[in-house]
């Protein structure tokens, strides 16, 4: 979710659910994943040794498309939620596009069968920590660790084993720290291009001209399928997707 004002009603709704399931972090997951592939099938889980960590990714903050200069990727922040999550992935379907889905951990985990959709489907999972703390990077690396890592631990389990990819700090609140953690643990940091602002619900109309207008500044589109009524979301995506298409732009994951 972009940094914002007013944004603290959704994250202080996240964090009083956050508070009574961070007393259960235990050790990080030690499953990894091979997501999104090229020929489109669901993602494979694969445990590895315990204790094992995952293989190390680049610290610096993806904003790339894997699908070349004339591709583009769709990020989904803040679910899942069981009324709009299913409705952003029947769009993605329809339009035979891929993206990325990046969870609140405590959302996560009361939906544990909408993360396991996101994943059949063949779409990529990022962490946006447990609480959604638009102010992280005000935070002491203790807290910052433990929500990324409680997070990463939420998302792997409700997935049955598939693990997130990428780290995406809420309001774009990254540290040196939080980039350096997340990367040591296999998850790129993920940044944004265009920033719909779909969340403050302007209008279908105004969320697809931003995407219009900005989508030159980058490839990395944010939208939201949580924290509010996504209606104007999921009919901006059902306009955006295949007008894109007709640009001649294609659907990727950010780079790795």
């Amino acid at each position: 979710m972009a940094r914002r004002s007013g944004g603290q009603s959704w994250n202080s709704r996240v964090v009083g659910a956050a508070l009574a399931v961070t007393v259960l972090a235990g050790g990080v997951s030690v499953w990894t994943a091979q997501a999104g592939e090229a020929n489109g099938t669901a993602p494979r889980a694969s445990a590895t040794a315990r204790g094992k960590v995952p293989k190390a990714v680049a610290v610096s903050i993806a904003h790339a498309s894997d699908a070349g200069p004339r591709g583009v990727n769709i990020t989904i922040d803040d679910g899942p939620d069981p009324e709009w999550t299913p409705q952003v992935l029947a769009v993605l379907k329809e339009y035979g596009v891929k993206a990325t889905f990046c969870m609140v951990g405590t959302q996560a985990q009361a939906h544990p069968d909408l993360v396991k959709k996101v994943v059949a489907a063949g779409h990529r999972l990022c962490d946006h920590t447990v609480s959604h703390n638009t102010a992280m990077d005000k935070r002491p690396d203790a807290y910052q660790s433990q929500e990324i890592l409680d997070a990463e631990r939420m998302i792997t389990e409700a997935s049955g084993g598939v693990r997130p990819m990428y780290y995406r700090a809420p309001g774009g609140a990254f540290t040196p720290y939080s980039r350096k953690l997340a990367a040591s643990r296999g998850m790129r940091p993920l940044g944004w291009n265009v920033d719909t602002k779909d969340f403050e619900r302007p209008g279908t109309a105004a969320i697809v001209a931003t995407v219009e207008q900005e989508l030159p500044n980058g490839p990395t589109v944010l939208f939201h399928d949580a924290g509010g009524d996504r209606t104007q979301t999921v009919e901006a995506l059902r306009q955006v997707l295949p007008e894109l298409k007709k640009k001649g732009y294609s659907f990727g994951f950010p780079v790795r």
